[in-house]
């Protein structure tokens, strides 16, 4: 029976079992996926989670819950051979085995990109992964709770400052809707004021959101203004050190929560750890057809998928000929791969992918979003409709789809649920505050020391008691 390896749980590995579960016949092929997490993320809904919208745990899917004929296993794969067809296999605990297979699909997703810019690896965190959206939420309200005991000050106004570093989906986003949680917020700290508050966007091109109409990005701009945020166009990040953001412009931003969503590469640990072909930009050379290769040459029984793959854009419209890295193509091109593995096994000719853009839809906090589709542009309250309507509908299996909607439903009557959890971090503090521990082991005493009798010598002193006594006798005597 062939074996079939998938590298990577994210939307496109996710997507390639489960369509492959309903492809294959029983005994038709051995699945197995492997990824470091025992879930995938839907991330479009980061933005979401972050602001407290969404409960974290409906934005992810459980792999083994939702993929009953694939085994799954929870490692990294650290490496490929595809020259012998084996993976190198390395689980958290115990030592790395080589896995053997006859189809490769390589579906490692992408991880955030960032450059030497000083601060940033120590400072700054990314929005590609369900802890990270859950970190940031919790750390803006802990920043409120500590500002709110504070005077009017630099440190309070640190506390209540957000740099979100990135214009496109991802930054305005997750930038817009924490504008919307912070404004919610206020309500429950009397302390502090909507003026306490300060969001800077920093983008290094002209404009945000490239993916629709200059005009659509304008009214954004505008939107956002309203709101009192600030929006830095053409502007660079320099530095992040001690709390200080340094812009190209001169500028500093003292801030204590520094968000980066200026882009992103194909995850390194497979790429580089392979031999399977890699394109300039580090992602692996992909046919239209989802095979590695080119159109001269094609690389038997290796596929892939999602950000980690350089898939040809046959409809003209991809950034250098290529499809754009998102959740969109991520999972159209997986269900295609499933179809088409499918096909090469049963001895059929694979089709090649083409995809024309949907649109594009992003939500900007609680009743407010952007939609656009070819030439129609839709904003305000509709727009937000049609972005919870697309990905509720695009959430995998209708378990998922309920919790995210009824989540959505409860928000709408009983508010966002506005409790900070970041302790959760650290689950054992209280535990290890007050638990009683062993006292420590005391030094055994040294034994007593006798003094040694000393002989009475000639020349001994008169006080010693044997010479007061033998005094005493002879004085006795003489009477």
């Amino acid at each position: 029976m062939p074996k079939i390896l998938i590298v990577g749980g994210g939307y496109a590995g996710f997507y390639t079992a489960w369509k492959l579960e309903k492809h294959l016949r029983k005994g038709e092929a051995e699945v197995t996926i492997v990824d470091p997490l025992p879930y995938m993320t839907y991330q479009p809904f980061l933005p979401e989670v972050a602001a407290g919208s969404i409960e974290a745990r409906h934005s992810v899917v459980a792999l083994r819950r939702h993929l009953k004929r694939t085994t799954v296993v929870t490692a990294k794969v650290t490496g490929i051979d595809h020259a012998n067809k084996t993976a190198t296999i390395t689980p958290e605990l115990g030592e790395p085995w080589q896995h053997e297979y006859d189809q490769i699909v390589v579906t490692a997703g992408a991880v955030s990109r960032t450059f030497p810019i000083p601060g940033i690896a120590d400072n700054a965190i990314g929005l590609k992964t369900i802890e990270e959206a859950v970190a940031i939420r919790d750390r803006l309200m802990s920043n409120f709770d500590k500002a709110a005991t504070l005077p009017a000050g630099p440190e309070r106004e640190r506390l209540l400052t957000v740099v979100v570093v990135g214009g496109g989906f991802a930054g305005i986003e997750v930038f817009a809707e924490l504008r919307s949680f912070a404004s919610a917020l206020l309500k429950d700290y009397p302390q502090l004021t909507f003026d306490d508050t300060s969001f800077h966007l920093i983008e290094a091109m002209g404009r945000i959101m490239p993916e629709v109409s200059l005009k659509t990005s304008e009214w954004v701009l505008k939107d956002l203004a309203t709101r009192g945020a600030y929006v830095h166009l053409d502007t660079q990040v320099k530095g992040a050190v001690d709390g200080n953001v340094e812009l190209s412009t001169g500028e500093t931003i003292p801030a204590d929560l520094i968000i980066w969503t200026a882009g992103v590469m194909a995850n390194p640990t497979v790429v580089r750890g392979g031999d399977l072909p890699v394109e300039e930009r580090g992602r692996i050379r992909t046919r239209a057809d989802l095979r590695v290769g080119t159109d001269e040459e094609i690389v038997e029984g290796a596929w892939a998928a999602g950000d980690v793959s350089a898939v040809p854009d046959l409809t003209g419209k991809g950034v250098g000929g290529y499809c754009v890295p998102n959740a969109q193509h991520a999972v159209r091109q997986a269900k295609l791969l499933a179809k088409n593995l499918t096909a090469v096994l049963r001895g059929e000719v694979p089709v090649d992918y083409i995809h024309h853009n949907l649109g594009a839809v992003a939500g900007l906090g609680l009743y407010n979003g952007v939609f656009q589709s070819k030439g129609i542009a839709l904003k305000g309250f509709i727009a937000w409709l049609a972005h919870r309507g697309y990905h509720g509908m695009a959430m995998p299996s209708w378990e998922r789809k309920i919790r995210v909607v009824w989540g959505w439903i409860n928000n709408f009557f009983l508010g966002r649920d506005l409790v900070n959890l970041s302790t959760v971090q650290n689950p054992r503090y209280v535990f290890e505050e007050f638990a009683a521990r062993p006292r420590p082991a005391q030094p055994e005493a040294a034994p007593a020391v006798t003094p040694p009798a000393v002989p009475r010598e000639a020349g001994k002193a008169a006080d010693a008691p044997e010479a007061v006594e033998s005094d005493a006798k002879a004085a006795a005597a003489a009477r």
